[in-house]
């Protein structure tokens, strides 16, 4: 029985993001983690569908555990931008009761561990957002439904431990948005791993040639990092 990883990409909710979708998996593969990535619905689908589908693979990775052996009580989730956003909101509390009205027990679809690189956390005045527009859609603008997928306000002790990554100079997902969950992480008494890089843009992924879209601005040496600093937290929040 291994550890696993549930690989969710990013793309404002607009799309999913090749360059964060296998690529990433791969690197979790190769260090002896069972991986899988979640394609999920995009604008025009809005709120819950995302969220409903990540939940369902939460629960068939979990049925079929012995099968694929995979460790039901060490599954990760890693996300994204957008994806970080859905792995968020699927790992605390912030849409139990949505979960819970649609037939799922929000316990038995949580992930063990969380992990985010450059995530939409907040609907506030640092949101990205497009993500909440293409996220809701006619809901966009109201405010009650704003905060319900705020992730900031809804990290408690059910949210499992926290490994997040983000580059300072990200001029599309502020890098305020990872400070404000470690803050959240902090006050709520869960464990949180964060590391900031001083160089970079948004979107990075591996920070290497083959995930990069935007040419040689898309390579950033001073990040590659992270792929290592995830796996060593993985095996301590899974050591066994």
């Amino acid at each position: 029985m291994r550890p696993s990883v549930l690989v969710i990409p990013g793309g404002g909710y607009e799309m999913t993001s090749d360059r964060e979708a296998e690529p990433i998996a791969m690197q979790f593969l190769a260090a002896g983690f069972n991986a899988f990535v979640l394609r999920y619905s995009v604008k025009p689908s809005v709120f819950p569908v995302a969220l409903l589908e990540a939940a369902d693979a939460m629960k068939m990775i979990r049925e079929h555990a012995a099968e694929w052996h995979v460790d039901p009580e060490a599954i990760a989730v890693i996300g994204f931008s957008a994806g970080g956003h859905l792995a968020a909101n699927l790992a605390t509390s912030a849409s139990d009761d949505v979960l819970a009205a649609h037939g799922y027990d929000p316990d038995a679809v949580r992930p063990n561990g969380l992990m985010l690189a450059y995530p939409v956390i907040t609907s506030g005045p640092l949101a990205h957002r497009g993500s909440f527009d293409s996220l809701l859609g006619e809901r966009r603008n109201d405010t009650e439904t704003l905060e319900s997928v705020s992730i900031e306000h809804h990290i408690d002790t059910k949210t499992p431990p926290v490994f997040v990554w983000h580059t300072v100079p990200d001029e599309v997902v502020p890098y305020e948005n990872t400070l404000m969950l470690i803050d959240a992480c902090k006050k709520a008494g869960v464990s949180v791993e964060a590391h900031l890089f001083p160089q970079g843009g948004h979107g990075l992924s591996l920070g290497i040639a083959e995930t990069a879209w935007q040419g040689i601005d898309g390579i950033e040496p001073s990040m590659q990092i992270w792929t290592q600093l995830a796996v060593a937290w993985m095996r301590r929040t899974f050591a066994r």
